[in-house]
């Protein structure tokens, strides 16, 4: 007699069509795109491919901006290999080399060409749902960055109270009173010095 199906800790059986009774799968959480967050520490040649748009829906802007924040600095780093593999390549000038050396790195390039291919892909796509989620913004993202010599607007002012401006002006008052007595003890100590060498050049 074969055994009962164990209680999942959701609550659900479980089975293996998702493990609800009667076979209707649960509602899962997009994972790929928490495996796309850390796409920044991919390991070169591990397929990397563009997420799903229903998935999209349901992740925020801010976590779709730092996704495309790790996958821009993928593409950059393969850029780089890219550049670092074509500068070890040396030109057939009578160079002798093996063939499988050749072929080595140009499947290299291949794959990291490919790889490109899709992180644009993917950049294209969290882009447009970026897009789309904030376009009910009142103000666009280009008029939030400031431009060097454009005049920002100046901040209008309210009148203070009497009473603030009373208190200003005392407080002001008092640290010119300070100020002034400073001054003065200063002057007395630089005379007193002035004495104290006089008297001291007079012994010798």
């Amino acid at each position: 007699m074969s055994s009962l199906p164990q209680k999942a800790p959701g609550g659900a059986l479980g089975s293996g069509l998702g493990g609800v009774p009667g076979g209707v799968p649960l509602q899962q959480q997009p994972q790929s795109l928490h495996m796309g967050a850390s796409s920044g520490a991919s390991v070169p040649g591990q397929a990397s491919m563009p997420p799903n748009p229903a998935a999209l829906r349901e992740i925020s802007p801010v976590f779709l901006c730092r996704i495309g924040q790790d996958t821009v600095q993928d593409i950059v780093t393969r850029t780089m290999e890219i550049f670092q593999i074509t500068r070890a390549t040396q030109l057939p000038n009578g160079v002798t080399q093996s063939q499988a050396a050749y072929q080595d790195r140009f499947g290299k390039l291949q794959e990291h060409l490919r790889q490109l291919t899709l992180l644009f892909r993917k950049l294209r796509l969290l882009y447009e749902r970026c897009v789309e989620m904030t376009s009910d913004l009142q103000e666009s993202p280009a008029e939030l960055v400031p431009y060097v010599g454009e005049e920002m607007a100046a901040l209008k002012l309210e009148p203070c109270s009497p009473a603030v401006t009373q208190d200003k002006q005392e407080v002001l008052e008092k640290v010119r009173q300070k100020n002034q007595e400073m001054k003065m003890l200063m002057d007395q100590m630089r005379n007193l010095l002035w004495d104290i060498n006089a008297m001291l050049t007079m012994r010798k």
